[in-house]
């Protein structure tokens, strides 16, 4: 799974240009937020120009997937405030940060996005029609392999086009992390119709453990990096992506989704374990700044 550091400094050419009046070396406040506020209006918003751009393509997505494969209402629905919701969000972030671009790991990380309001779409509208296994084969069950496997991929590129590109954020963290949560969610919603409830457990446990985070600060602590974190992390959505696919029996699914279980389950009860030895020792950063156990536990 993809890395996304927790404390960087926006480039400059994404920041609010410095605001000067020519001929009044000492302007009243008064006087340079008005010219502020009209540089503002006058100077083109890029940002709500990509964020516009991505509904459309998300729009165009689902429309594709109605029209093209019969997604149902419902999916579409489901699909669409999923969308809506992941765009307002980013946005709100992104301007309460100061800046004006998304930034080139974060067109990865919202093009991740729209490949799981895809999945999105074609999940709730299979379970909507009656979950049944028919209705999730052939170009249904192609679709939902094609737009989980780019975006699994995907998610090995955002984290490296970030560190490369200097434009790390804790936002775009805290984004990569939401958009694979919600994935794996996903996921297990899916492969839990055929291999029994047991499989939520999986999507469950990140947002499990960060309800647990609330009522026990000591859980919010610092985890130390971890390559066996990782790749138990990584190995979710593979893992649920194989149970998923029509053509793997039964069984097979059976046993690498439970190895993925108690591989997530032995990681998390770990971090648990170290953290509980350290409650009371270490300090949560006060800016809510530090990265949280339950992002560790997916990201390392």
């Amino acid at each position: 799974m993809s890395e996304r550091s927790d404390l960087a400094v926006l480039p400059d050419e994404w920041r609010m240009p410095d605001v000067t009046i020519l001929g009044d070396p000492d302007p009243s406040g008064r006087e340079r937020n008005a010219v502020a506020a009209a540089r503002r209006s006058a100077r083109p918003a890029p940002l709500g120009a990509e964020l516009a751009v991505a509904g459309l393509v998300q729009a165009a997505l689902l429309l594709l997937l109605g029209v093209g494969l019969g997604v149902g209402p419902l999916g579409l629905l489901a699909g669409a405030v999923s969308a809506a919701a992941a765009d307002a969000a980013l946005g709100y972030g992104l301007r309460r940060s100061g800046a004006v671009r998304l930034g080139p790991a974060n067109v990865v990380t919202l093009a991740r996005m729209t490949l799981v309001v895809g999945v999105t779409a074609l999940v709730v509208g299979w379970l909507g029609a009656g979950g049944t296994a028919v209705l999730l084969a052939g170009t249904h069950a192609t679709a939902l392999l094609g737009l989980t496997s780019v975006a699994l991929a995907l998610d090995a590129v955002d984290g490296r086009v970030a560190r490369r590109t200097g434009t790390v954020t804790p936002l775009g963290a805290r984004f990569d992390m939401e958009v694979d949560a919600f994935l794996i969610l996903l996921l297990s919603v899916l492969v839990a119709r055929s291999l029994g409830g047991w499989v939520l457990a999986i999507g469950a446990m990140r947002y499990a453990f960060g309800v647990a985070g609330w009522l026990a600060p000591w859980l919010r602590e610092r985890l130390p990096a971890s390559l066996a974190r990782k790749a138990v992390a990584a190995a979710q959505g593979v893992a649920l992506l194989v149970a998923s696919a029509p053509f793997v029996p039964r069984p097979v699914a059976f046993a690498v989704v439970a190895a993925a279980l108690a591989a997530l389950v032995w990681s998390f009860g770990r971090d648990v374990r170290w953290l509980w030895l350290r409650r009371g020792t270490a300090r949560a950063d006060a800016a809510g700044l530090a990265t949280p156990a339950t992002a560790q536990a997916y990201h390392g």
